[in-house]
């Protein structure tokens, strides 16, 4: 099932933006037999009030009620979790606001390359898509190769040429050409190209914006069979090179699902999310130790990352409807609605 459902954008800004921190992140769980859960994210990163203007804030928060309710729909039809994070991740794979689709960053050849990776909890069935360049959806693409293909991962001109296989529309790579991300790029080079005068390491260097390593879209789901999903999607790190593959597409970094604990999909510094098996680590921390998933997930988030140095969020939902997310950066575009609480946004680490 493909739906997307569209909100009125008058009625969305009338509504205004609701904090997510800790109060909106606690115990959603259902009076119901069956509960319902959906929440997203659309990228962690140096977000604030400051360098935000209304007009943009407003953008991303109906951007986020808009994903948020077309994953919702299908949950609240009866749908499977599955084809709700899809839905939810599509339409911010379509919003140039975003890291992902339409509104991918460049990479340092000044094309660019998509990943994508999506699990579901019941069977631990997984597919994932690295470096595509010209197929439209790549979060479609990596449900195709879960459901239809033998192997788990694709990369390449491989993956673009599965995806023709399963009849999937294919674009130019311009077609996800942006004019901010291309500044980005513009940015990032002249660093690259100062740096490499200097003789500075970027890892070390104060002036590398921390905002061209980040920048993903996510959603995560719990159905009314009681079967989670997660499904991420990103264009990855502004003037990557070589190839460069981060965290989105990997099982158990940037997305994870097992209905016995939990469904995490992942936003932040990629390279740390792979060392740190992040998304895999919080439910690894539910089912085996008997941690909620606020507990799981801030020990990763707030503890475990930061010593190592690594930045950015995740979004969770348990088995039982119950929605945390946790980011240890100045802000995370995200937003969830169960069937106990509202739709609810957040953008700054300031909201609670």
């Amino acid at each position: 099932m493909k739906t997307k459902t569209s909100v009125s954008v008058g009625l969305l800004f009338a509504l205004g933006l609701s904090g997510c921190g800790p109060a909106a992140d606690a115990s959603a769980e259902s009076e119901t037999e069956s509960p319902l859960a959906i929440a997203i994210h659309g990228g962690a990163g140096t977000i604030t009030r400051e360098n935000m203007s209304a007009q943009r804030e407003a953008e991303f928060d109906a951007a986020l009620r808009e994903a948020t309710e077309a994953g919702y729909a299908i949950l609240e039809a009866g749908g499977d979790s599955v084809d709700a994070v899809i839905a939810a991740v599509q339409v911010m794979e379509g919003n140039p606001l975003f890291n992902a689709g339409i509104g991918a960053v460049y990479t340092y050849q000044g094309e660019h390359e998509l990943d994508a990776s999506i699990m579901r909890g019941d069977s631990r069935e997984a597919g994932a898509v690295a470096g595509v360049k010209t197929v439209e959806s790549p979060i479609a693409l990596a449900r195709e190769i879960m459901q239809n293909s033998r192997h788990v991962m694709l990369s390449g001109e491989g993956a673009s040429q599965f995806a023709r296989e399963q009849g999937l529309s294919e674009v130019e790579n311009n077609h996800f050409n942006s004019e901010h991300r291309y500044q980005q790029l513009q940015d990032a080079l002249k660093e690259l190209e100062r740096s490499q005068q200097a003789g500075e390491q970027i890892a070390s260097n104060p002036n590398w914006d921390p905002n061209f390593n980040m920048g993903t879209v996510g959603a995560v789901a719990l159905d009314s069979a009681g079967n989670l999903a997660a499904a991420t999607s990103t264009g990855g790190m502004t003037a990557k090179q070589y190839g460069r593959i981060g965290d989105s597409p990997i099982i158990g970094a940037g997305t994870w699902a097992d209905n016995e604990s939990c469904a995490v999909s992942s936003t932040g510094h990629g390279e740390y999310f792979i060392r740190y098996q992040v998304a895999a680590d919080i439910c690894s921390r539910v089912l085996y130790q008997d941690k909620d998933i606020v507990t799981a997930g801030d020990e990763v988030i707030h503890q475990v990352l930061p010593s190592a140095g690594g930045t950015g969020g995740v979004i969770i939902v348990d088995n039982k409807g119950n929605v945390h997310m946790p980011f240890n950066t100045e802000g995370m575009y995200r937003a969830s609605k169960t069937s106990s609480q509202p739709l609810t946004v957040g953008i700054y680490n300031d909201e609670e």
